[in-house]
């Protein structure tokens, strides 16, 4: 075996408004402001898109965060948060939000499918398709859309999710065999069933990725928050949980906060000392299994632009452990 060493790299200098550097973000942006703040500011329009309950927890929470809050233990994390406004120089328009409703009902009638295709793909649909048709059909433009979603989404809207054996499952689907087959049915209903279903099939079974890559070429801009996030107090029963939850409320503010201005179009931060019209390119390698045989990893790379974007692309995992080279 050939003993790991270990380098320490210094942490890169971050630049915010007017030229102002730091390491840590959240200590930048508290101090400087974002990048971007002379181009993003004021009032936006963010819409909200969920059941009705949900849609007024967001709203609630949307609120919360225009003003500061405070940590309950300074040890996890840190700073505090002074409120978006504060911050950012940005605001929501209370008086402006675009609700689109999502029937608990259909949440629940989903749910209940046992082939995960079709599951996420009627799930993802009940967002998808109220989006598109306000983005054809009304006029008042919306910055940002909110995408409000109950854990149970979370929970069953995953690659390796399973729902529990019960009498009220439902089983709709194709075998494997009947996807993407040439053979034409006799009947032009039949037929017409197996396209639709087969539908379903041609994404991944991962509702984030699902919805973002439905809306693409609409260009709606989204948001996707999970009920837990901004309402673990009602969801949790025991008390202890929720005191050890409320540790992170700031640094779940700063997170949202933080993406909610980038999907503004709003650049928090940029890069130090990056050369003009030079990609920075970092690749990591992780072996994903500790046994010995398993010879397989996973690769990452990020990039960054010298416009301050970056991109995080991952890789499928394969062969690319090699133990004379660890």
């Amino acid at each position: 075996m050939i003993e790991p060493v270990l380098n320490y790299i210094n942490e890169p200098f971050l630049t915010f408004a007017n030229g102002q550097k730091a390491i840590d973000p959240r200590d930048g942006l508290m101090l400087f402001g974002p990048f971007d703040h002379k181009e993003v500011q004021g009032q936006k329009t963010i819409g909200i898109i969920g059941t009705q309950t949900l849609r007024k927890t967001m709203i609630d929470y949307l609120k919360k965060i225009h003003f500061p809050i405070l940590n309950s233990d300074k040890s996890v994390a840190r700073p505090n948060f002074p409120g978006l406004e504060a911050i950012f120089g940005v605001s929501v328009n209370f008086n402006n939000i675009p609700q689109l409703d999502v029937k608990q009902q259909e949440i629940d009638k989903f749910l209940k499918y046992t082939d995960p295709h079709q599951r996420v793909h009627n799930l993802v649909n009940l967002y998808v398709d109220k989006l598109t048709e306000y983005s054809s059909n009304e006029e008042k433009p919306v910055d940002v859309w909110i995408v409000v979603i109950p854990q149970s989404i979370y929970q069953f809207g995953r690659p390796n999710s399973r729902i529990k054996k019960d009498e009220s499952n439902v089983s709709i689907g194709l075998k494997p065999k009947d996807r993407n087959s040439n053979m034409m049915l006799l009947f032009p209903d039949q037929q017409e069933e197996r396209d639709r279903l087969n539908e379903a099939y041609q994404f991944e079974i991962n509702f984030h990725n699902q919805l973002k890559a439905k809306i693409l070429s609409s260009k709606i801009i989204t948001q996707i928050i999970r009920e837990d996030k901004i309402n673990y107090e009602n969801l949790l029963t025991d008390e202890k949980k929720i005191s050890e939850e409320r540790k992170f409320d700031t640094a779940k503010a700063w997170n949202i906060s933080n993406t909610l201005y980038y999907k503004l179009g709003g650049l928090p931060w940029k890069l130090d000392a990056v050369r003009e019209n030079v990609c920075y390119l970092g690749l990591v390698y992780k072996k994903t299994e500790t046994s010995d045989r398993n010879k397989n990893a996973c690769c990452a790379a990020q990039m960054f632009l010298d416009s301050g974007d970056g991109m995080v692309f991952r890789g499928n995992v394969g062969p690319y452990w090699n133990k004379r080279s660890i």
